[in-house]
């Protein structure tokens, strides 16, 4: 039996990890998609509903009509081919995003092993990456696919990579060069890859000439002969391609949002700052005690002087006490620089949109550093205690345990959108995102009074959250209270005049109310903005339809079902305007008056 566990081990390890991945993220596929960014990649988006058709390829590439998102093709097209193979069912969807996390937990274990030879480090280290609670809202998140097919091309481009080191071939470097583009297009985050090969050299790959070198020869090394025996010439060199690679992508992701850049360049740069030490502290707090998880953090409007200072001088502290280790433990520096390194992009130090002061699915890859960290280091601390095997197995056993527990119930608070902004709520203060998204599903539910005051409370934390005013005019329309929702209509667009979802629904409104003209300058004034929308379309041919403009709305219904085919009301005002039209040629014919 043990000769049989031996030869199948790396099986084994991989069989484990998928089975305890599966187990605690089974309740998932009974979870609805949420209202907070699932419309936008799936639940609305008329383009994805059409699967993998060329007119979606061709937009997943393009830099129009993306709702403000960054350029993410691959991710466009998991979602489209998502919804070709099973349609719009939330449990299906949720499945995709669970294999993508299994697949890279077991890549990461495979890596490691065939890195440094350490089965049950390697085993731990995956394990503890696949059901860590932080990482939570990468999976149970359908939005977050992005997080999850990215680092699924991570793992690959790093398996390449390692494959070429053991036995160097064109052909393994041009396949690292393709997972890495691949990775690019799912999430530009992938840019610190390249610095990340970097360290692997170093360790445990040991590329660098120093790692050859015993501490009295090192010591006697000038600072810049350090340097050059950590990080070799032609390993610099090596990596050159990647880093191109790099700086093209995070070109195309700035032209694809330019503009939400600009909307949020109102954050002071110094505050930016601020926020982004403190947040390396709170997240190293979220992975060493995941408690008090949850989907959006406010970002602060100030911030105390002590707090960024403090975190500085621990990160220069740490950073100080790993370099002066990095022969003796050099799995320290490399898991210490991984975690600060790919923390880098999603700082918030160039921000796009409303930005949180730090996301839990932020950490996906970061936090694989600070594993390294603490699996090598305990493994190393307990290799001086007598019966360390006995007290490491306990002591995995029991954080296994409770890591699983806490991770099943963070995986609850994902079912849909009431209980994960309930949950929100809880543990965050001043939280708008939280209270209007809150807000939106209990509206839906048609529990409007409940909805009102938390479209209130939103507005009350950010005045001109166009959002929100725009919420809390459409249920105060279900009350009809319909003078309020006008008002609050003609306020976001006070604030934003091009806000396309507001100019609809005043359109809406007016429209019930019988000003048919005044209704139709709102909808063609949100389809000069957007004219791709199905529903607008829609809401203008029914107008022009009102005021006998039959071919008018002929027209506009079938411009919405060129968008989606499968509108239904869309479809039924179609042959409706189609038989008023043949019935108004009949009577002109047969000259009835």
């Amino acid at each position: 039996m043990k000769v049989f566990f031996v030869k199948y081990c790396d099986l084994w390890g991989c069989l484990f990890v998928a089975a305890i991945t599966l187990s605690v993220y089974w309740p998932l596929q009974n979870h609805d998609f949420v209202n907070f960014d699932d419309d936008i990649y799936v639940t609305e988006n008329s383009y994805i509903h059409k699967g993998l058709t060329t007119k979606t390829v061709v937009w997943a590439f393009s830099f129009s009509n993306k709702e403000g998102t960054y350029w993410q093709p691959m991710t466009w097209l998991s979602h489209a081919l998502d919804c070709q193979l099973y349609g719009v069912q939330p449990g299906k969807h949720h499945l995709t995003n669970l294999i993508f996390h299994i697949a890279n937990s077991i890549l990461l274990f495979i890596i490691f092993k065939w890195m440094t030879g350490a089965f049950w480090r390697s085993a731990l280290l995956a394990t503890l990456f696949a059901i860590h609670p932080i990482n939570v809202d990468s999976v149970a998140w359908v939005a977050e696919r992005k997080n999850v097919l990215s680092t699924f091309f991570w793992m690959l481009t790093m398996l390449s990579y390692v494959s070429y080191t053991k036995r160097p071939a064109l052909y393994k470097y041009l396949l690292a060069l393709l997972m890495y583009v691949l990775g690019l297009l799912a999430k530009p985050m992938l840019v610190t890859l390249p610095f990340v090969l970097l360290l692997m050299d170093f360790w445990p790959l040991k590329r660098s000439a120093s790692e050859q070198l015993n501490g009295n020869e090192v010591r006697k090394k000038t600072t810049v002969s350090r340097f050059k025996e950590f990080l070799p010439f032609h390993l610099i060199v090596e990596k050159i391609p990647f880093f191109v690679l790099s700086g093209l992508s995070i070109g195309l992701s700035s032209l694809s949002v330019q503009d939400e850049v600009l909307s949020a360049s109102g954050v002071p740069m110094g505050l930016r700052i601020a926020n982004a030490l403190v947040s390396y502290i709170k997240y190293i707090g979220n992975i060493i005690w995941p408690q008090g998880l949850t989907v959006f953090y406010p970002y602060p409007q100030t911030v105390p002087a002590w707090e960024p200072i403090g975190a500085l001088f621990f990160l220069l502290c740490v950073s100080v006490l790993v370099i002066r280790l990095i022969h003796k433990a050099p799995y320290l520096t490399v898991g210490w620089l991984w975690f600060l390194g790919t923390l880098v992009p999603v700082l918030g130090l160039v921000q796009t949109g409303l930005w949180p002061a730090m996301a839990d699915r932020f950490a996906y890859i970061p936090m694989i550093g600070l594993l390294i960290v603490f699996v090598w280091g305990v493994s190393q601390i307990c290799q001086n205690l007598s019966h360390h095997k006995i007290w490491l197995s306990v002591s995995v056993a029991l954080l296994l345990l409770v890591l699983i527990a806490i991770t099943w119930k963070q995986v609850g608070n994902w079912k849909n959108s009431i209980s994960l902004f309930e949950h929100n709520l809880k543990f965050t203060s001043n939280n708008c995102i939280a209270h209007n998204n809150l807000g939106n599903a209990l509206n839906q539910q048609n529990r409007t009074k409940e909805a009102i005051e938390h479209y209130l409370q939103a507005l009350e934390i950010k005045p001109d959250y166009v959002q929100a005013h725009n919420n809390l005019g459409n249920a105060l329309n279900k009350r009809n209270r319909t003078k309020e929702a006008i008002e609050h209509y003609l306020q976001a667009l006070r604030i934003k005049p091009d806000y396309v979802q507001a100019l609809n629904n005043l359109g809406n409104t007016l429209s019930k109310q019988g000003h048919i003209k005044e209704a139709i300058k709102y909808y063609l004034q949100a389809l000069r903005i957007k004219p791709y929308d199905c529903e607008i379309h829609n809401n203008l041919g029914v107008a022009f339809c009102r005021i006998g403009n039959i071919e008018g709305g002929i027209d506009h219904f079938r411009k919405a079902l060129s968008i989606n085919p499968h509108d239904i009301s869309a479809k039924t005002n179609l042959q409706r305007a189609l038989m008023i039209k043949h019935k108004n040629s009949f009577i002109k014919r047969s000259g009835i008056r």
